[in-house]
């Protein structure tokens, strides 16, 4: 009993030790050892964008790389950056004040704020549920068309909101979290309806201007903005300026931009009552389901024997990845903005850099393995890309990042230069180096089904679900699968073409109308162009150009009563009318 005690009480006097030593080696010195980190990972090409650290009070801030390449115009630390959503904290924050005002109540419903909203929903969800991801509302971003279409329209909150943020509840509210930029982009309206004011000059009166923000603000477009970063991202042949979206659409989820000095502001202000009294940042910063705060994560960093308290969120938006972290025992913050996106994760440098702050070992990083095949395919093809690899792997293998998401990354970038072919071969290489992870047999599943290879999709399925039954990504493959595939049955036993004729609502706004012409079955949704069915099985059909397929469900007589469609990963579900 004695030896256990004894080193239970060294564990904790180790951890006292750790936390302390933050305050007992000088800022300089810890600053020194992030600048040569940052510029190991600017050299092999995983980061470009702005670095503030603030450890005791002392501050390290510098830019790596080119805010603008066709200018050649470098990074600064005042240079303004787009930031996903790390938007969402402030969208909390004005909730929160307007609680403080008495005028919005967290345990009110959006029909109480909003009393346009749909009432069957609206009545059932909470402030609170918007706030913490457990609303149950689908996300608008998670739509199939949201990159094609809905991303590159300007719309009102309110349009925007009936439209694409009204969606029936994907599980009973509070139950589950779920990661929703559609109810962010509500509370933003409800900011708009309760103050009488557009969400962005609710923003800078309360927050901004008060805070002395003067590079932060609504992105727009149109707007001369000096010192704003191009987004960027990267394809076989190198950077390429990133794809459009209309800052309306992220509106209160993730429109902003901020500097990583007007970020410190931030931080700084979160530990005083400037823009939010004491009780209202308890309630902001305590976890809730999936360690959600209202607008952070609050989650424990392991460093040594000791653990320190975080609270954080990171940002992606096109061409921009971003990340704020704030060690709350000693006060620091790790504030990283980067312009171009998905080049390596934020959050391994941000880990390296709280080590580094507590003088711990830190990992440094490696040459990315992706980049490097990125290279080699570019030149000589996937062959040699393939072959490159497995050299690498064979005899080199610590001196690149190996991990399973690289070649991942790597075939995302093919899949989006619509290089399909080739991105099944890394994929295929990947299920190869790590055999037992679900995830990749999924994630090749995917673009098979995509390519319409329902046979070879299937078999990476069925290998997904040997891995791992309860597999959420394969659960949905297969689901997705079995709605296109099947031997086409006889022509006695498939189901009269006329049984499947009526209206199906696939949301409240979009309705599916199935008709016969021609002894051709016909399929319309509201607002587009009407499209034939092509039958796959006795109830499956698929619409080829736009790769739908449709899933007719009947009773035990026989009745059509609903139909499922599956496209680009989403499965809904509607009953006929």
């Amino acid at each position: 009993m004695r030896t256990n005690i004894r080193g239970f009480v060294t564990v904790i006097f180790a951890a006292a030790l750790l936390l302390a030593s933050a305050s007992l080696v000088p800022a300089q010195d810890h600053f020194k050892k992030v600048d040569e980190l940052l510029k190991q990972y600017y050299d092999l090409g995983l980061f470009t964008g702005s670095v503030l650290v603030s450890d005791r009070g002392k501050i390290y801030e510098k830019g790596y790389g080119l805010a603008n390449r066709e200018w050649d115009i470098p990074n600064a630390p005042d240079t303004k950056f787009r930031l996903g959503s790390i938007t969402k904290q402030f969208t909390a924050t004005l909730i929160l004040q307007l609680v403080e005002q008495g005028k919005i109540k967290l345990d009110g419903h959006i029909t109480d704020y909003l009393p346009d909203y749909r009432k069957d929903t609206g009545d059932k969800v909470t402030i609170h549920n918007l706030l913490t991801h457990t609303s149950g509302i689908p996300s608008y971003t998670e739509r199939p068309d949201y990159v094609s279409d809905i991303s590159r329209n300007t719309f009102t909150p309110a349009d925007l909101v009936k439209k694409y943020a009204s969606g029936d509840l994907e599980f009973e509210p509070g139950t589950k979290f779920s990661y929703d930029n559609g109810g962010y982009f509500i509370l933003g309206a409800i900011v708009e309806k309760i103050t009488g004011k557009p969400y962005e000059q609710v923003l800078k009166e309360r927050i901004f201007d008060p805070l002395g923000m003067s590079d932060t603000g609504f992105d727009h477009l149109e707007t001369i903005l000096p010192k704003r970063a191009t987004g960027y991202s990267k394809n076989p042949t190198g950077f390429v300026n990133s794809s459009y979206v209309d800052m309306s659409v992220p509106y209160a989820a993730g429109s902003l931009y901020s500097s990583a000095r007007d970020l410190y502001k931030w931080d700084r202000a979160l530990y005083s009552d400037k823009v939010l009294s004491a009780a209202s940042r308890e309630l902001m910063f305590k976890p809730n389901l999936s360690n959600y705060g209202y607008g952070f994560f609050i989650g424990e960093t392991p460093i040594g024997n000791a653990k320190v308290k975080t609270i954080s969120h990171s940002g992606g938006i096109n061409g921009f990845a971003t990340l704020i972290v704030r060690l709350v025992d000693s006060q620091s913050a790790i504030i990283l903005l980067s312009n171009v996106e998905a080049t390596v994760s934020l959050s391994k440098i941000s880990r390296a850099i709280t080590n580094i702050l507590y003088d711990q070992p830190y990992d440094a990083p490696k040459r990315s393995i992706a980049e490097t095949l990125m290279d080699t395919y570019a030149a000589r093809g996937t062959d040699a890309a393939i072959a490159q690899y497995r050299d690498i792997k064979g005899t080199k293998a610590n001196d690149c990042d190996m991990s399973e998401l690289e070649l991942t990354v790597l075939a995302s970038r093919l899949i989006a230069a619509k290089k399909n072919a080739d991105a099944i071969a890394f994929l295929k290489l990947n299920t190869e180096a790590f055999p037992q992870s679900a995830n990749a047999q999924v994630t090749l599943g995917r673009i098979y089904l995509t390519n319409g290879d329902k046979a070879s999709a299937l078999a990476a399925a069925k290998r997904a679900l040997e891995i791992d039954p309860k597999n959420a990504g394969a659960i949905g493959l297969m689901k997705q699968i079995e709605g296109t595939t099947g031997n086409t049955p006889k022509s006695d036993d498939k189901t009269p073409l006329e049984k499947f004729v009526g209206e199906y609502p696939l949301t409240p706004d979009l309705l599916f109308s199935v008709t016969v012409e021609g002894g051709k079955l016909m399929g319309q949704a509201t607002g587009q162009d009407k499209l034939e069915l092509e039958r796959e099985s006795d109830l499956g059909f698929v619409i080829k150009v736009a790769d739908a397929h449709f899933t007719f469900v009947k009773d035990e007589k026989g009745t059509i009563t609903g139909l499922v469609l599956d496209q680009n990963g989403q499965h809904i579900e509607a009953k006929k009318k």
